[in-house]
């Protein structure tokens, strides 16, 4: 069985890709699991975070495919995936108006002035 080396960078690209492949078959919620968070290299071990139990047996569901694909993508069948529950993790989405708005503000501190020369309201 081949071993090659890869980069932590090689992993993210074919962890992306086979996110993306789940999602265009429409296991969506997969999909969010994979990109809930980027997972880490140490080795060939890949550690992943998960916010909850119920979120982890869902990743163990589909961890036999997901490795099946980084083993043979990046040549190297000594690859392991370790999940850990870690329940402090901020979930990323944004649920109302306001949580919307201040995070494209973040990105972009423009949409201020977007918003105050067209008279634009949140509550509408």
């Amino acid at each position: 069985m081949p071993t090659e080396p890869f980069s932590e960078t090689e992993m993210l690209l074919q962890w992306n890709k086979y996110a993306q492949r789940l999602g265009d078959k429409g296991y969506r919620i997969m999909e969010s699991l994979l990109l809930i968070n980027d997972p880490k290299l140490n080795g060939t071990a890949i550690t992943i975070e998960l916010p909850n139990e119920g979120s982890k047996l869902d990743f163990e569901k589909e961890i036999h495919g997901l490795l099946g694909h980084l083993k043979g993508h990046l040549h190297n069948h000594d690859i392991t995936i370790e999940v850990i529950v870690n329940e402090s993790i901020e979930n990323k989405r944004s649920f109302n108006d306001q949580d919307r708005y201040n995070r494209l503000l973040e990105i972009n501190p423009n949409i201020e002035l977007l918003r105050t020369t067209f008279g634009l309201d949140l509550d509408a």
